[in-house]
């Protein structure tokens, strides 16, 4: 009798509206396609759930939060297959990035590659104090495909960016909370567990005031300061009118928790 083998990616609600992903290929958790597969699966099912506000990315494996992409399937696609899989893997990675909920990356041991990617397309990153972060493909001759060049810079700046990016450097994770690209540090083989709390903290929150947060800080890359101030303006009127704004202020005057959907 042959075992079965343990799906790449697993997923679970641990407290009411947050999914815990937890991706579980060994020997690294490299994004290939099965790990692509399963994060697309877990984002349908918090999508069909309709109550999941906080989706948190972890990793079972120990020293690894996810190395990169999957370099032997890479060296045996040609280019229209090669397309297929950095097509497959930046679509999963802008779903996990959009305004449904709030993504949450719990990192301990190696981000490197693809696996940094999938952390900087989360909205926060909480980091154990041995983790160490990278995006080596330029030593393989390439770049990082899956979002990299767009979301570091955005993150750490232009000169950080480019010192990780051209040298393939590993960034220790005192010194990414440093640059800004972990929101927090946490002792070693605890991020998940943190990641957990800070969920607790973002349910207390309205939904729809955070989504219209991470739309209106996009757009601030995105458009002129002028624009920006006009986009501003459009969705605080729309989450007056439409969205939870009357509860969280009828709440503050009755000196009470709002009670937010």
């Amino acid at each position: 009798m042959t075992d079965t083998p343990e799906p790449a990616v697993a997923w679970h609600v641990a407290t009411p509206g947050v999914l815990v992903v937890t991706l579980q290929r060994p020997r690294a958790n490299a994004l290939g396609l099965p790990i692509i597969e399963g994060l697309t699966e877990a984002l349908d099912s918090a999508s069909a759930r309709g109550d999941i506000k906080v989706v948190i990315v972890s990793s079972s494996l120990p020293g690894f939060f996810a190395a990169g992409a999957d370099i032997k399937h890479m060296a045996t696609v040609d280019a229209t297959s090669f397309t297929a899989y950095g097509d497959a893997l930046r679509g999963v990675l802008d779903r996990l990035a959009g305004d449904t909920w709030i993504a949450i990356a719990a990192i301990d041991g190696l981000a490197l590659g693809g696996g940094l990617e999938l952390a900087m397309a989360c909205h926060l990153r909480v980091a154990g104090n041995g983790a160490r972060l990278g995006l080596p493909e330029v030593s393989l001759g390439l770049i990082p495909g899956a979002g990299g060049t767009q979301r570091l810079p955005r993150l750490v700046g232009r000169g950080r960016a480019l010192g990780m990016m051209l040298t393939a450097r590993q960034v220790p994770a005192d010194e990414a909370l440093t640059m800004g690209l972990v929101d927090r540090l946490v002792p070693e083989g605890t991020a998940l567990e943190a990641a957990l709390q800070l969920a607790d903290t973002l349910l207390e929150m309205s939904l729809p005031a955070q989504s219209a947060v991470i739309r209106c800080v996009d757009a601030a890359f995105d458009t002129s300061l002028e624009d920006g101030f006009r986009f501003e303006v459009a969705q605080e009127q729309r989450l007056f009118e439409e969205g939870e704004a009357k509860e969280g202020i009828t709440a503050f005057l009755e000196k009470r928790p709002p009670k937010f959907s």
